[in-house]
């Protein structure tokens, strides 16, 4: 890294924390129904959303009626997107004549968009049309990014009350998240982007003409190159805003129509990590304890911090094997990275998005060293809890702060207690299926892809790096970030399902023992500290915090780390 590479970094991670910091807060006034700048204007449409659909605004609902909620919600919603993909040959908005997308797929794409995963096995500029992306991705990473946002607001709300069964109402956190925060902010960005570069247009694909002959893929030369068009800038920025990732073009934010400038990229990243950071925030003040919101914040910018650094540093320092065979000082690894936007932004943005549960990128993961691509892949199996998705990052860091404080309180023989609420029997079973769940679905899912024809035989490279497509694929899925090592053709039958599979059930068999816990959270009395109970608001605890979270990174996954790039790493080091 150089002195400016620095300067980015230090620019980039002020301006994430002075942004954070008055949107977390905002956020918390609005889900505790409270009066902000943007009410006059927002409740009027607020209160139409709730007549319309029959919500009574005022009536909460306990843990179980709210988990229904979201599952009825989100299950309607994927056979929305399922069934307008089938059938988007025969729908308007579709100047390039497309077909309707194949079950297989389709299937994919729906869970992948009502997970908050985006995972995509497809080009999205020659398989969706314009109704597709706009009425169902678009929608969907709205209100998939929502669902999250909902699901923590219950969580945060239930350790602010005590006695009581009622942790909320789906429907008002869900309207007001998008209402008061994602419409306001994908407005903004959008126009932002728009003013950089970024398309949106319902025009059909422009044809221009090269100056160089252009062939296809069996060689033939093309007659009528096209440039692909679409309402592009309108989907981009909720797709980094709801940590959604996806892309409107195959090549994702690396794209010049997606991601035209060093401004647009700067915005890009920085609204990829900017509610879940400020969703920090938003729990301090929440629980009445803005420390505990801070520490939960450092914690999660520590491991961010690292984690960039190590990608930055063995990027910049480049392959070995050039070094050893061409005599080469130093040459830094620029393969499957723009020239506009160098190894440090690239480095940057796949960080970002791996530990944001966001997927885009504006290079090819496949193309890092091994160690520099081991980092996205840690970030994820470490459970999206690094930031993570807007919603389900904080939870599932929550999650771990209660086994901290379990496993700090087995120490010391004394039930562990977090913000004046014991942590008993229940509250650990429920947190040991929302830690446990993702490692399976990825370890289980990788090796069954491994050992079967269906699951090697769309692999463009094998042996470690192999190894690694397919562990980095079901790590994506399994924690529903998105990204993937392009090198591994994930659109067929096999993968669709499998990967489906792990994206359904890494959201929502989570997201229920989330609301389980909120539910039992909500009913116990709050307990005043004792001379035995662990400050949580602490160096001490933040120490603690990032070890639970590491160590239980490190164990489950070294084994199969070993076998993709950490071997590769070896391999290119000691090759002769």
């Amino acid at each position: 890294m150089n002195t400016h590479d620095i300067f980015q970094l230090v620019f980039y991670v002020v301006t994430l924390t002075l942004l954070s910091v008055p949107l977390g807060i905002y956020m918390a006034d609005v889900y505790e129904n409270k009066k902000t700048f943007l009410t006059p204007i927002v409740q009027p449409m607020e209160k139409l959303i709730y007549r319309l659909c029959s919500v009574d605004a005022a009536a909460e609902m306990h843990w179980k009626r709210y988990a229904m909620a979201m599952m009825i919600f989100n299950g309607m919603g994927l056979l929305a997107v399922y069934f307008l993909q089938r059938t988007q040959g025969m729908l308007p908005l579709n100047p390039q004549a497309l077909p309707g997308v194949s079950p297989d797929s389709a299937l994919n794409t729906a869970i992948s968009f009502a997970s908050n995963t985006n995972w995509q096995g497809y080009s999205g500029e020659q398989t969706m049309s314009y109704l597709t992306q706009m009425l169902g991705l678009t929608v969907q990473n709205f209100v998939s990014a929502a669902t999250g946002m909902a699901v923590l607001a219950a969580f945060m709300r239930a350790f602010a009350r005590q006695s009581t069964d009622l942790i909320g109402n789906f429907w008002v956190d869900l309207v007001r998240s998008i209402c008061y925060v994602l419409l306001p902010l994908a407005l903004v960005l959008s126009l932002a982007l728009v003013s950089q570069g970024v398309v949106q247009t319902f025009n059909p694909f422009s044809e221009y003409t090269p100056i160089e002959s252009i062939k296809d893929a069996k060689g033939e030369q093309v007659s009528k190159p096209m440039i692909a068009l679409g309402p592009a800038a309108s989907q981009v920025a909720i797709k980094q805003l709801g940590t959604n990732g996806g892309g409107f073009f195959n090549v994702n934010s690396s794209h010049p129509l997606e991601n035209p400038t060093p401004f647009s990229n700067y915005l890009e990243v920085l609204s990829i990590l900017l509610i879940p950071a400020a969703l920090c925030w938003t729990f301090g003040r929440m629980v009445g304890a803005i420390r505990q919101g801070a520490v939960i914040f450092i914690s999660m910018s520590f491991v961010f911090l690292v984690a960039l650094l190590i990608c930055s540093i063995s990027e910049g320092s480049g392959n070995p094997l050039f070094h050893q065979f061409m005599n080469l000082a130093s040459i830094t690894n620029m393969e499957g990275k723009e020239v506009r936007f160098g190894v440090f932004l690239s480095t940057l943005w796949a960080t970002a998005t791996t530990v944001a549960s966001n997927g885009s990128v504006n290079s090819m993961h496949d193309s890092l060293l091994p160690v520099a691509g081991m980092m996205p892949m840690l970030m994820m199996q470490l459970g999206e809890v690094i930031f993570g998705g807007v919603g389900s990052g904080l939870y599932g860091m929550i999650v771990f702060a209660l086994i901290t404080v379990f496993i700090a309180g087995l120490m010391v023989g004394r039930t562990p207690e977090y913000l004046g609420k014991k942590i008993e029997s229940f509250e650990v079973k429920m947190a040991s299926i929302i830690i446990l769940i993702p490692p399976a679905l990825v370890l289980i899912g990788t090796a069954v892809a491994v050992s079967l024809d269906a699951g090697v035989s769309s692999l463009c490279n094998h042996g470690a790096h192999g190894f690694s497509e397919i562990l980095y694929a079901f790590s994506s899925a399994g924690n529903n970030n998105g990204s993937a090592f392009a090198g591994l053709n994930a659109n067929t039958p096999f993968y669709n399902y499998a990967l489906g599979i792990a994206m359904f059930y890494a959201r929502f068999w989570l997201a229920v023992p989330v609301l389980a816990i909120a539910g039992s959270i909500a009913g116990k009395k709050t307990v005043p500290q004792g001379a035995g109970t662990l400050p949580t608001d602490t160096v001490l605890f933040v120490i603690l915090l990032i070890s639970v979270v590491i160590i239980f990174g490190a164990l489950t996954f070294f084994p199969a780390l070993a076998l993709g790039p950490i071997v590769e790493h070896l391999q290119m080091i000691f090759k002769k």
